[in-house]
């Protein structure tokens, strides 16, 4: 039965991922991001689970993959394509009825959904990435997108609502999700071999960096920190050459 526990674990994921698509399609960005959250919880600790337990298979890859696709690939799309739809109306449309249409230029969100796909197929054969990501994860990336709806709920700062809302943004942050999902970019994994601060300070002191940043700006932090961690992989990997 233990070894059914990180796969159990990752199901659990998927199902948080399937009811967060439900609440994005419904225009409920606090409920679906809640979600997102919580999948991105089981998705972590199913890998820990595995590890531990030493129940890793390729079932349990091929599936974990699946389920992030729904949590961390389908669901920010949707938010992405929800946003757009939001800022700008005017963008042209597929009229099937009159009460049916479907905006053209929002339909650039789901290019999301498309690069944490093809991510994730890349990832399952790449040999390399057992101790560093190449690209940004999927998880951080929606974490990135639906920081912004979370954002706008909750600081209520005027001119970050006005950037957020900037329909040239959002296409820019998709075009740069994209990117940054399949680039050759080397990112420091928060996998810890041992618990020396020696061999482990770039993380160490990443997490410390997301502890402080999450209490002074909130949700704000959140694009802060994938900044952050862009910028530390970066250095950690000019430093190790």
């Amino acid at each position: 039965m233990i070894r059914y526990i990180p796969n159990a674990l990752t199901l659990l994921n998927l199902l948080c991922g399937c009811v967060a698509t439900i609440y994005a399609v419904n225009n409920n960005f606090i409920a679906a991001a809640l979600f997102v959250f919580l999948g991105i919880f089981f998705d972590f600790f199913d890998g820990f689970a595995a590890r531990k337990l030493n129940a890793q298979s390729n079932l349990g890859l091929q599936l974990d993959s699946l389920a992030d696709m729904v949590t961390s690939g389908l669901v920010p799309g949707i938010v992405m394509f929800k946003l757009l739809e939001i800022v700008e109306s005017d963008w042209g449309e597929i009229d099937f009825s009159t009460d049916n249409y479907l905006p053209i230029i929002p339909l650039l969100g789901l290019a999301i959904t498309l690069a944490s796909a093809y991510r994730l197929a890349n990832f399952n054969i790449d040999t390399e990435q057992q101790t560093f990501f190449k690209g940004l994860p999927t998880p951080a990336n929606a974490l990135l997108i639906l920081s912004l709806p979370l954002i706008l709920e909750f600081q209520n700062n005027d001119v970050i609502n006005a950037l957020i809302l900037n329909k040239w943004f959002l296409i820019g942050l998709t075009i740069f999700s994209c990117w940054i999902l399949n680039s050759n970019l080397k990112l420091f994994a928060l996998k810890f071999k041992d618990y020396s601060f020696k061999t482990n300070a770039s993380r160490y002191i990443f997490l410390i960096l997301c502890i402080v940043l999450l209490i002074v700006l909130h949700f704000a932090a959140i694009p802060i920190i994938i900044l952050l961690y862009l910028g530390m992989s970066i250095l950690d990997n000019l430093t190790t050459k």
